[in-house]
């Protein structure tokens, strides 16, 4: 068990639901990435997902894209975050810390090696949307020699009766995907997602996640009987950028929303 299953395990014990946010490494440069990651674990998040900028994220809309874009010009490589993960192990940061890139950045690096960083700088999940169920075979012969560092699921509305195979041996969550394109869709849904929500429920055995297009608690009110937590990612970033990259404005916010998402009013 990882640090991920056991923040789940700690979660549903305390019946609460969990909340994960996104952070581009290196925006607006690897320091401030390094005190953010100490502030959400402060502020309550239950996971963070690290995202490793690329020239080509297709999966992300013009918010993260162009964070990621900002990052690579200020020298940000992958080297730098896998030493920065490692610096803040090295410092007792116990917060669940899920890597969100691309398979080139993955192909370059070398898929043993990026493997074996993952686990020697204490790297708990991996996040890769341009890498299809049926060819993970080759991350996965490397990842089953660790079991510290876990693939997380992507699933779509779309995926439909390929959900039952995606999840047979999910480990972590499953990230559902709540609306088509690309990330920041500013809380307009699939007009299915209830529908979809429940089906992968029924077919998980690990908790569900509900991300894309979220911006406060309220948003996933509707689907709070069928989720097990939500994520947000492009707004997230905004409010970084709008603050003029103030830390205490996303521990505030991240606070709030933890707290609102377990309130009586949203359950």
């Amino acid at each position: 068990m990882n640090r991920i299953e056991e923040r789940f395990a700690q979660l549903k014990e305390r019946k609460e639901k969990a909340f994960i946010t996104y952070i581009t490494a290196g925006y607006p440069d690897l320091n401030k990435t390094k005190e953010l990651l100490r502030s959400q674990q402060t502020a309550g998040t239950d996971i963070v997902e690290l995202g490793i900028p690329f020239s080509d994220p297709t999966a992300d809309g013009p918010v993260i894209q162009n964070a990621s874009y900002q990052s690579i010009l200020n020298g940000t490589t992958l080297k730098k975050v896998f030493s920065i993960v490692k610096e803040l192990r090295e410092e007792e940061l116990i917060l669940p810390i899920v890597f969100m890139l691309y398979y080139n950045t993955i192909l370059a690096f070398g898929v043993e090696e990026f493997v074996k960083e993952c686990v020697t700088c204490g790297v708990d999940g991996l996040i890769i949307p341009d890498l299809p169920y049926e060819e993970q075979d080759e991350i996965n012969q490397y990842l089953k020699e660790e079991e510290d560092t876990i693939l997380i699921q992507l699933v779509s509305p779309v995926s439909k009766k390929r959900i039952p195979t995606i999840l047979k041996n999910a480990r972590g969550f499953v990230y559902c995907v709540s609306s088509m394109g690309v990330t920041g869709g500013a809380g307009i849904f699939h007009k299915e997602v209830r529908n979809y929500l429940e089906g992968v429920k029924k077919e998980s055995k690990i908790p569900v996640m509900m991300g894309f297009g979220i911006r406060d608690a309220l948003d996933v009110k509707p689907y709070a009987d069928v989720i097990d937590g939500a994520i947000v990612g492009t707004y997230f970033i905004q409010l970084f950028e709008n603050s003029n990259f103030q830390i205490k404005e996303l521990e505030d916010y991240t606070k709030k929303f933890k707290k609102e998402l377990n309130a009586e009013i949203i359950l």
